[in-house]
């Protein structure tokens, strides 16, 4: 299996990317020379890290039949001071409404997501430290 992504400078530091048939523009900072016309790379790699992890478990979730009104996947980094300032530790947080979500379920869910199927979060560790937070129905869950 492969996958192909490619950009065409534009202008500055923007350049228009494609992939999977969709087109968008990334750009930098204004104080790295950009307009900020778009994301910049590693904020989609966070966003990618979302994607990925976020349709892995609503994905188990609905074969377990578990009633989810609203879910989302936040996360956030720390980045090295120095370059190249690479990724030193993720954190990601898992927040779903509902009534009736078995909290186990949900831990069961995120567990298979990080341990087996996120191909995202497998490229990026063990050089990069990840933590998770759960939280449903504005409720933080032990971990």
């Amino acid at each position: 299996m492969k996958m192909q992504a490619k950009i065409d400078w534009q202008q500055g530091m923007a350049f228009r990317a494609s992939l999977d048939g969709h087109e968008f523009t990334i750009d930098g900072t204004p104080e790295a020379g950009g307009r900020e016309l778009g994301p910049r790379p590693k904020g989609l790699t966070l966003v990618s890290l979302a994607g990925c992890t976020g349709m892995d478990v609503i994905s188990i979730l609905g074969k377990m039949r578990v009633p989810v009104k609203s879910f989302r996947v936040e996360t956030e980094a720390l980045l090295a001071d120095e370059h190249p300032k690479k990724f030193l530790e993720i954190k990601v947080t898992y927040v779903f409404a509902g009534p009736g979500i078995d909290p186990v379920l949900l831990q069961k869910a995120i567990a298979l997501s990080e341990e087996k199927y996120c191909g995202v979060r497998a490229t990026l560790a063990p050089a990069v430290a990840f933590r998770h937070e759960i939280i449903l129905n504005s409720e933080t869950v032990p971990g």
